[in-house]
């Protein structure tokens, strides 16, 4: 019989911190011509990137679909929110499938790349898929569904390279100053 983990304040106050981190790294945004919606490069998926590896993936991946969920209801995209809520489920969810092979210790850069970049590739292939289904919804062909959603591809390659970066950078600092507060 598994045992049920028990969750404290801090695990509660560290979620609400990273939907909160969520909804302001997304709220930083640079806007992007595209043919499909209305995309923008945003910090956003660096936050819920971390967020899965410091604090878990179901309290990562809760905090960043809530964060994303809030920026998209206050910003005029709440049609979305369901949407990107379920893609950080899936995003995250592919982070923490690698970390675990990975024996949940990414103690090296090139472990953390690997892990960042499969997280890139769930959501390279979530945006793709997300526009061919907006296109063939309002009754384009499939073969301009594909071409559309592809052209507008080069948003979120920017957003997964920055993604890259920034957990690259802040991945170690950001665990060893978590370390030390758990630890308390």
């Amino acid at each position: 019989m598994a045992t049920q983990q028990k969750t404290t304040t801090k695990d509660l106050v560290f979620t609400a911190l990273f939907a909160a981190l969520t909804y302001v790294g997304t709220s930083i945004r640079v806007p992007m011509p595209a043919a499909i919606g209305n995309p923008f490069v945003h910090l956003g998926n660096s936050v819920l990137l971390l967020a899965v590896l410091l604090i878990g993936y179901k309290r990562g991946a809760l905090a960043g679909g809530i964060g994303f969920a809030i920026f998209d209801v206050f910003n005029g995209f709440a049609v979305e929110a369901p949407y990107f809520f379920f893609e950080s489920l899936i995003v995250g969810g592919a982070a923490a499938l690698v970390w675990r092979s990975l024996k949940e210790k990414p103690d090296s850069l090139k472990k953390l790349f690997i892990v960042a970049l499969s997280a890139a590739g769930a959501k390279l292939i979530m945006t793709f898929l997300k526009g061919i289904g907006t296109n063939l919804i309002i009754g384009t062909s499939l073969t301009v569904a594909v071409t559309a959603s592809t052209a507008s591809l080069y948003v979120t390659v920017i957003n997964c390279i920055t993604t890259i970066i920034i957990v690259s950078l802040t991945y170690f600092p950001l665990k060893k100053s978590l370390s030390a507060i758990y630890s308390r």
